[in-house]
């Protein structure tokens, strides 16, 4: 069983906060770097098979993800 870990660790609130968001992104990287170990929810992969049952009974529904992106950062730029 792991140690409890304070919550947020001693000196997190007396960072700016890009230092936090630095932070807790180094915290990301270091869980990212070993995919194999992050477990992966039932739910997670229930709605993987539903989608792409849905993208084999229509596949034509869909958006190709360059349309999407183009859209999304159009959308954040006007903000």
């Amino acid at each position: 069983m792991s140690k409890p870990i304070p919550s947020p660790p001693p000196g997190f609130d007396e960072l700016s906060v890009d230092e936090r968001i630095d932070f807790v992104q180094s915290l990301w990287d270091r869980i990212a770097a070993t995919p194999e170990q992050v477990p992966v929810p039932d739910w997670h992969r229930r709605i993987i098979r539903e989608r792409l049952e849905s993208y084999r009974t229509n596949p034509e529904a869909g958006r190709p993800w360059a349309d999407v992106r183009t859209e999304i950062t159009d959308k954040l730029r006007d903000r």
